[in-house]
């Protein structure tokens, strides 16, 4: 009786006895408390992408071998980024790869035939989003597809009936059992902006970020910017210009680029239609925005130093309208895409990529100040509020905090326009969607 206890104390005084015993415990330990952790309800674990979720305690993925398709996606350049958004988080709650949408290159709201549908990797690079939302979302293109005949089809609901709590237990449904085991789950009806939002504003903020123009796209807005650049250079004066260019650090000459403001003036005869009717339904006054309003409060920003190049991001029909060009003081130096003499390089490409190089251009901009009831301004603040953010800014509302946004629509201090935030703890895309004059500054 006593051999056994003596064969066991000499055993585990070994270095490599006690390794071999403390992983057979941790062995058994798992297999106990995570009888699924090699596989879930049959799936498996070399079929998953992992994905760490901050909710549980243990690693599940976006599965690569269940997909969901969405409809064309249309309207204007962020309308199409929110519904692709949309779409991704769909595709995420139900634990699917969303095959490559069609985008819209074209704008047309009514005549859906007249949509010229364009490849997301036309616009976006592909690879490089899987990269960036690798575990959170995922693309997959249809070649990866091995069953495209059976496929399930899943109806949106529309109209009042159709509300958040139906739709996402319509969603819900279609993750388990029977529904979810099919390969491809089509989802048929409106467009995905259209569909109810069940995710905060981080979640779409996540997804934006993973968006990358392609490389063609992404030179021509260098092309732009850098016209910009180089115009508010020779504008400055030869003293000023000098004294930038030929300051001398340990590397020699450096040159520190003049700043320029990008202001997405929203003045055109359908969008004052607009947002006159949206004032009156809203009982507000803090929609619409003249030409001579926006001036003004663009003068009147507070710390901004002049000269200054004030970008105006305008529609086309409004480059023949020499008006927008005039009215601003001195030191505030307006140009648009015509007179900058880029115009030809958005002229080479249908809507959706001309607004896409716009968008670009605004975004890197110094200092941007657009509309709040837009959404291309909207999305343009709120990745601006996620630079700060990335940059750890104590206090983004300050003065001279780099990346900063003003809604021209909203009086702020000294009747400048209001300094802009988004609300990144909101629970929903809601405000950024359809517009607000509830901004965090």
């Amino acid at each position: 009786m006593e051999v056994l206890p003596k064969f066991l104390i000499g055993t585990m005084n070994s270095v490599t006895s006690k390794c071999m015993f403390l992983l057979v415990t941790v062995l058994i330990l798992r297999a106990l408390l995570f009888p699924s952790f090699l596989g879930f309800d049959g799936i498996e674990w070399s079929n998953l992408v992992y994905i760490r979720t901050p909710l549980l305690n243990f690693d599940f993925g976006i599965r690569q071998d269940k997909f969901l398709v969405v409809p064309q996606i249309v309207w204007g350049l962020n309308n199409q980024k929110i519904a692709f958004a949309r779409a991704c988080l769909t595709a995420r709650m139900l634990n699917r790869t969303l095959l490559m949408p069609s985008l819209s290159a074209s704008l047309f709201y009514k005549e859906i035939d007249l949509l010229q549908p364009i490849s997301f990797d036309k616009i976006f690079q592909f690879d490089k989003f899987n990269t960036l939302c690798n575990g959170f979302v995922r693309l997959g293109r249809y070649s990866d597809v091995s069953n495209r005949t059976e496929v399930l089809e899943m109806e949106k609901g529309s109209g009042r009936r159709w509300t958040v709590e139906r739709d996402l237990s319509q969603l819900k449904e279609h993750g388990k059992g029977s529904l979810d085991d099919h390969e491809v789950i089509r989802i048929v009806g409106k467009n995905p902006f259209l569909w109810h939002d069940h995710w905060p504003v981080k979640d779409y903020a996540r997804i934006f970020e993973c968006l990358d123009l392609t490389e063609e796209i992404a030179k021509e807005a260098d092309r732009v910017v850098s016209r910009i650049r180089a115009v508010g250079g020779k504008i400055a004066g030869n003293t000023e210009a000098a004294e930038m260019q030929n300051s001398i650090t340990s590397d020699g000459p450096s040159f520190k680029p003049l700043p320029y403001v990008a202001v997405h003036m929203r003045i055109e005869i359908d969008w004052m239609i607009h947002c006159k009717n949206l004032e009156r339904r809203l009982n507000t006054n803090q929609i619409c925005s003249s030409k001579k309003e926006i001036v003004e409060r663009v003068r009147n920003i507070a710390g901004l130093k002049t000269p200054v190049v004030v970008y105006l991001a305008v529609a086309d029909k409004l480059l023949n309208n020499s008006s927008i060009l005039e009215g601003w003081e001195e030191g505030f130096l307006p140009f648009e895409k015509k007179k900058l003499g880029v115009d030809g390089i958005y002229k080479k490409y249908p809507y959706l990529i001309q607004s896409a190089i716009d968008y670009e251009v605004c975004l890197r901009a110094d200092t941007f100040v657009g509309n709040s009831f837009s959404t291309f301004s909207s999305l343009i603040a709120l990745e601006r509020t996620q630079k700060m953010i990335r940059m750890n800014a104590t206090n983004m509302c300050a003065e001279n905090v780099r990346w900063p946004s003003y809604a021209y629509n909203i009086p702020g201090t000294s009747n400048g326009p209001m300094r802009w935030v988004t609300n990144m703890s909101e629970s929903s895309l809601q405000a950024i969607s359809y517009g607000t004059n509830h901004i965090s500054c």
